[in-house]
Order: structure tokens, then C-alpha cells, then sequence
């Protein structure tokens, strides 16, 4: 039992990271097998919220690179996402859960340098309320 739900951890771990991996069918599956909407809830939510981490991560460390050859961004698409996200600010990363362009501002959370407490905290609202959304629209049906 406490498999499932590890499993839905690293599913929602790796969905969060630029992996294709689409945590919400595994979520959806395992309310129908019965399994408890709140261990769920907690370990897509945790789980998505630490594997955004590794994108802060990884944009707060790798953007020094953006002017190598091998860098997957060209610079001037590296500096309008940084315009943006100045402009609109860190609480964009309530925006995170987005399937379009959600994993995009975790990196450019982390290119911005957005302090890991307020970064998580955001993230971690905005991907909860989606999964929470997810189990309600499900046991409305």
C-alpha cells in the first residue's frame, strides 16, 4: 500500500522536472483503487513541488552557461523570460501547476535567484490547489 503511494511521489517528482511523466493518470487510477485522497494529495503535492526544486535548481546554476553553443535557450529568449517574470514577480510561481509553461518558471524562479522559502511555499500552493482540484472534480463525477 505504501508503495502506491511512493510511486505516485516519483511520478509527480519527475512530471515536475522536464521528464514527460503525467502524474494526474496515475493520481486518477489510484482514487479509482480506493486508495486515501489525502495520502495522494500529500505525496503528488510533495513530490511535484521537491522535482520543481530541481528545475530552481538547475536554472539557478546552469544560466551562467547561456552563452555556450551547447545551451539549449538562446539568450534573448533567456532574457525575456527573466523581463517577465521581474515584471510579474515570484508570485507567478503560483502558476507552476500550468501543463503549458508551469515547469518554465520554476527555472526561471531559480535564473532569478527566488530565496527557496518563498520559492517551495509558492510552488508548493499552487501544485497542491491543482491536485486538490484533480481529487474534488473526480468524486464529483
Amino acid at each position: 500500500m505504501i508503495s502506491s503511494y511512493l510511486l505516485l511521489f516519483a511520478v509527480a517528482f519527475g512530471a515536475a522536472t522536464l521528464l514527460p511523466f503525467y502524474s494526474e493518470i496515475l493520481l486518477v487510477s489510484q482514487l479509482r483503487e480506493g486508495l486515501h485522497p489525502g495520502w495522494l494529495w500529500l505525496a503528488a503535492t510533495t513530490g511535484n513541488t521537491l522535482g520543481a526544486g530541481v528545475n530552481w535548481w538547475m536554472g539557478a546554476k546552469l544560466v551562467q552557461y547561456a552563452d555556450r553553443r551547447w545551451f539549449p535557450a538562446r539568450k534573448a529568449d533567456i532574457q525575456r523570460a527573466q523581463n517577465w517574470f521581474a515584471r510579474y514577480g515570484k508570485w507567478t510561481l503560483l502558476m507552476s501547476w500550468m501543463p503549458i509553461g508551469g515547469d518554465a518558471l520554476t527555472v526561471v524562479g531559480g535564473m532569478m535567484k527566488v530565496p527557496a522559502p518563498a520559492f517551495f511555499i509558492l510552488v508548493g500552493i499552487g501544485k497542491g490547489v491543482r491536485y486538490a482540484l484533480v481529487i474534488i472534480g473526480l468524486a464529483a463525477f
